[in-house]
């Protein structure tokens, strides 16, 4: 599977569990640390987000880092 998609999947399933959380983009983003464009980058696969990113990601998911890759 190519890197692009790869990162749209992790993205997709990061939306999915905001969404589930009830957050929007905005709440979300601030709530875990990061830039709102940032993360939505992330979200919609344009950006690889760095390791410390991912994990603040989950954490503010309340998951471990694996759960939010599909």
């Amino acid at each position: 599977m190519l890197k692009r998609n790869k990162l749209v999947l992790v993205g997709k399933k990061v939306r999915e569990l905001r969404l589930k959380a009830g957050y929007s983009q905005e709440n979300f983003a601030s709530d875990a640390g990061l830039e709102r464009s940032y993360y939505g980058r992330v979200e919609r696969g344009e950006r690889n987000g760095s390791t410390l990113n991912l994990i603040k990601i989950a954490e503010a998911l309340g998951k471990e880092v694996g759960g939010i890759i599909p």
